[in-house]
């Protein structure tokens, strides 16, 4: 007999483990009948997400937009910054709160959108500040973040196999962004190439690499498997 816990044998007599003190359990002896928490077909049922809740949420979200719209409305008699705070509220009402309104929120649906409205408050902040890196910088990276996240959110999703794959791909794809991302920053901003990218670029590429050479060779996973015990 061996305990359940931890593996150590166990004598026939033991009742608790000596080592980590479980219970000792034995699918041969008998268990006594405990008598049931509820009665038969009455059992609480899990209830819905509440909408109280969600109405909660966009009543903390409205009160700093009014305390913010009158603070900016009294210092200048204009709204200089009121903009950008409405814009930083419902971005983080898109991405966190909205999907708690559906009882089973689809992540294929919602992660590509909390990047569209995130690229849109990033194009509010250019338009308003009069920048010009918008197009050539964030929208290509936002984008490619947007496209490498949803794919992987997709198919971890609707594929019940291949994730070493999925993820192997992951880190190789945003091993090339990062790449693109010091390309434009030389582009936007005029900063010199220096090549910091090369360093995150191999790192993150042989990660994945190594990912997918385990996901092909199945002996190599199953001794990595045995070697960090999952």
């Amino acid at each position: 007999m061996f305990c359940i816990n931890c593996g150590v044998k166990l004598a026939d007599t033991e009742k608790t483990c000596p080592l980590c003190n479980t219970a000792v359990y034995h699918p041969d002896l008998k268990q006594n009948e405990a008598r049931p928490l509820y009665p038969t077909g009455k059992i609480p049922k899990t209830k819905a997400k509440s909408k109280a809740f969600n109405g909660a949420v966009i009543i903390l979200v409205l009160i700093p937009m009014l305390v913010c719209f009158l603070c900016d409305l009294q210092t200048d008699g204009v709204l200089n910054w009121f903009g950008f705070v409405v814009g930083g509220l419902l971005l983080g009402y898109i991405m966190f709160a909205l999907p708690f309104w559906f009882k089973n929120p689809n992540p294929v649906i919602f992660v590509p959108c909390a990047f569209v409205a995130a690229i849109v408050y990033l194009l509010y902040i250019n338009l308003v500040t009069g920048g010009d890196w918008f197009l050539s910088f964030v929208f290509p990276i936002a984008g490619g973040c947007c496209v490498i996240v949803s794919t992987v959110v997709t198919l971890l999703r609707y594929l019940k196999k291949g994730k070493l794959y999925i993820f192997g791909g992951m880190f190789i794809a945003f091993a090339g962004l990062i790449l693109l991302i010091e390309f434009l920053l030389d582009i936007t901003f005029g900063l010199s190439f220096v090549g910091w990218s090369v360093y995150p670029l191999a790192v993150l590429s042989l990660f994945g690499g190594m990912l997918i050479y385990l996901a092909i060779n199945h002996s190599a996973r199953e001794m990595m498997e045995r070697k960090l015990f999952f």
